[in-house]
């Protein structure tokens, strides 16, 4: 998959500090280029804030207007057929060529542990209807990092972001040997693009089962699944839980319908396979062209918010 990119005259950055917490964002594709505890990097990225322009994995960057796939880059609304970039394959990937992690977003740090960034996604970008003004308010507190992300349509039209960090939690040896734990007990099938058909699977049948903490090595094939949040799960509880063999653990809070967990099968240099995992609260893909999935729409009357919280805290080795 060849990746499009335009180099932007400058990326700025910023680094948020909070106790053991440390954070460094990027402009460009509102990144988070870093996050250490303790000195400990918890999330895999570049030295070179310039690498993140041909990056092909979207490291830590913030992904949509639609993340994840929409199936033939296309879809129909009120009657209207939109077609969009195809950027993988006969596909639409993480909003296509002029998505959101290829933008070079305003960057401004407003206290030392917060900063917001901002951009302006015109009319018809990537072929999605509408203009929309999204913001990104990035916080650390205390062990919590927290993204607030909001988005304010011109017109009714799909938005879903991800936040797309490759979790390590220190680990120089990949995260097979980490355990996962999901409030999922059920994923979607998919075709071998990776399109959802709109069939919801038992987790629990075919080993993909997390619902209590298991080593991500244990599932037959590399993780690139999306599994949906149980709806009568506890109030309060997290979604996900990922746990280091370094006693490291990393804990999800979303108000999401689910999330992609990706198992970092196609990362290539200077990462090695499996070095990192990412857990991607959404809404469900190829939501656009499924009736069935909960609606991605939005509007200037609805606007899009998600509120996605990540902890880290230390247990027994």
């Amino acid at each position: 998959m060849s990746v499009r990119r335009d180099i932007p005259p400058r990326i700025e950055t910023a680094v948020l500090s909070d106790g053991d917490m440390r954070v460094s964002l990027l402009s460009y594709g509102a990144t988070t280029q870093g996050w250490w505890y303790k000195g400990l990097p918890m999330i895999l990225g570049y030295e070179s804030p310039q690498d993140y322009v041909t990056d092909k994995s979207y490291m830590g960057a913030i992904v949509g207007r639609v993340a994840n796939r929409i199936g033939n880059a296309r879809f129909d609304m009120e009657n209207v057929r939109y077609e969009l970039d195809a950027n993988e394959g006969r596909n639409s990937l993480h909003g296509g060529w002029a998505g959101l992690s290829h933008q070079n977003w305003a960057l401004e740090k407003i206290a030392a542990n917060e900063a917001v960034l901002r951009h302006t996604s015109p009319e018809g970008a990537s072929g999605f209807p509408g203009e929309v003004r999204f913001e990104v308010r990035v916080k650390l507190d205390e062990t919590r990092l927290i993204y607030s992300i909001s988005a304010q349509p011109d017109r009714p039209t799909p938005i879903s972001i991800a936040q797309h960090n490759y979790y390590s939690l220190g680990s120089a040896r990949g995260i097979s040997g980490h355990s996962l734990r999901l409030a999922s007990h059920r994923y979607l099938e998919v075709d071998n693009q990776g399109i959802p058909s709109g069939i919801l699977n038992d987790a629990r049948k075919g080993g993909m089962d997390f619902s209590e903490p298991k080593a991500i090595s244990a599932t037959l094939t590399d993780l690139d699944n999306y599994f949906v949040f149980d709806p009568a799960r506890e109030n309060g509880l997290p979604v996900a839980d990922l746990t280091a063999p370094n006693g490291l653990q990393l804990s999800v809070w979303s108000d999401q319908a689910g999330a992609q967990v990706y198992s970092g099968a196609h990362l290539s240099e200077p990462f090695r396979k499996n070095a990192g995992v990412c857990i991607e609260p959404s809404g469900y893909p190829n939501a656009v062209n499924i009736p069935e999935f909960p609606s991605i729409i939005y509007s200037p009357e609805a606007p899009y918010a998600q509120t996605l919280i990540i902890e880290i805290s230390e247990g027994e080795t």
